[in-house]
């Protein structure tokens, strides 16, 4: 008889400590999915959160998750994997401490680190808090931007998508205003060429039909309300 399959490990970095974020990830992993749903956060806080949302579970440590599995405790109770990043300063739900913010990253930081090595086989981001990231002294501008670092990627494209449709970005976290001088020829052609390419391997779509939007209201009508489709977005997919 043939042993079972191992389920998947998708890791869930729980985001911002007094945010949401908590309650979405425990809320999401006491559902019963096929894969098995790594919360990496601080144990103490996903513990006092289960218990202010009512919820039914227990927690379970990593090490002791790689060694002995997963079992429901009963028909009520779940068991669910804790990877333990312990909070630097008191937390209180709706009110963002800036000491926190180290803490995000590190569990943002083990949860990619842990794709990239093969231990688990995706990542799932819950909310973050920008603003107060960058108040603490580190600049940042989004998770696309994080995790491309860490991956060393120098072209990423964040990608939107539901059953049938899939939207793609040219660009990813910038200011309206400097939107303009950031779509190039290069940068169009580069994104295109990335879509169709993770389309074909990544979502088995043999053919993709891709759709470039314009940037300007109505396509710039012929160039009366912008150029930009004329000189850099139709050269690059003509």
């Amino acid at each position: 008889m043939s042993t079972p399959k191992p389920k998947p490990r998708i890791a869930v970095s729980v985001g911002e400590p007094a945010g949401i974020g908590p309650d979405i990830a425990i809320a999401t992993a006491v559902e019963k999915w096929p894969a098995d749903l790594i919360l990496i956060a601080d144990r103490a806080l996903l513990e006092t959160r289960a218990m202010m949302l009512g919820l039914s579970c227990s927690f379970v440590g990593y090490e002791e998750y790689l060694n002995n599995g997963l079992a429901e405790a009963s028909s009520k109770s779940h068991l669910i994997p804790v990877l333990d990043v312990p909070l630097p300063g008191p937390c209180e739900p709706g009110k963002t401490n800036a000491a926190n913010a180290p803490y995000v990253l590190e569990a943002l930081t083990r949860g990619a680190v842990g794709c990239i090595d093969g231990e688990f086989s995706a990542l799932v981001t819950a909310p973050i808090h920008k603003a107060i990231i960058n108040e603490s002294g580190i600049a940042f501008s989004g998770h696309t931007e994080f995790l491309a670092n860490l991956s060393n990627v120098e072209h990423v494209v964040m990608l939107l998508a539901a059953k049938e449709l899939r939207v793609a970005l040219a660009t990813t976290h910038l200011p309206l205003s400097a939107v303009p001088a950031a779509i190039t020829r290069e940068l169009v052609e580069g994104t295109l060429k990335l879509i169709h390419d993770e389309f074909v391997t990544k979502f088995a779509i043999a053919q993709p039909r891709i759709s470039v939007l314009g940037l300007n209201p109505h396509a710039g009508e012929d160039g009366h309300l912008g150029r930009e489709e004329i000189e850099v977005i139709e050269p690059a997919i003509g």
